[in-house]
């Protein structure tokens, strides 16, 4: 499993799985790894579909926010689900990631909220990812993909 990100000048933007556990982690740590390491201010990580997070997907996220730090950088999580965001403040990751629950208080956040419809930030089809139903997942990013 590979995972693509979309970039703009002040962040880049991962849309994450439905489910995050062993079977994914170390794909997603790899590509946000580099992506903490890259040179974007800013990593979006939006968990808006993501349902499940088990403690490989805690360890992986944990990972890229140090990775991040270290350089200078932050990882922002979107996370709206409240059964994620209760794995979130169990663990007290909610204290050491910030994390918001709307892709719009992320971009806000970036200093990229003041986006109209039409400009980069607004969701475009990116054919190459998909949800686990095969549907198109929307990008808010501009800008190839990397």
């Amino acid at each position: 499993m590979s995972f693509r990100s979309r970039w703009s000048r002040a962040c880049r933007w991962w849309p994450g799985p439905a489910e995050i556990d062993i079977t994914n982690a170390e794909a997603l740590r790899s590509a946000l790894l580099t992506a903490a390491a890259d040179g974007h201010g800013t990593v979006v990580v939006d968990m808006t579909r993501t349902r499940f997070c088990d403690s490989s997907g805690l360890h992986t996220l944990i990972a890229a926010h140090r990775r991040a730090q270290a350089k200078g950088r932050e990882v922002l999580l979107v996370i709206p689900s409240i059964t994620v965001l209760r794995v979130f403040a169990l663990t007290g990751m909610d204290r050491v990631i910030p994390t918001v629950t709307s892709l719009a208080e992320a971009l806000a956040h970036t200093g990229r909220g003041d986006e109209q419809p039409g400009r980069p930030w607004e969701p475009v089809t990116d054919p190459g990812q998909a949800t686990a139903t095969g549907a198109a997942v929307p990008a808010p990013c501009g800008g190839p993909d990397r």
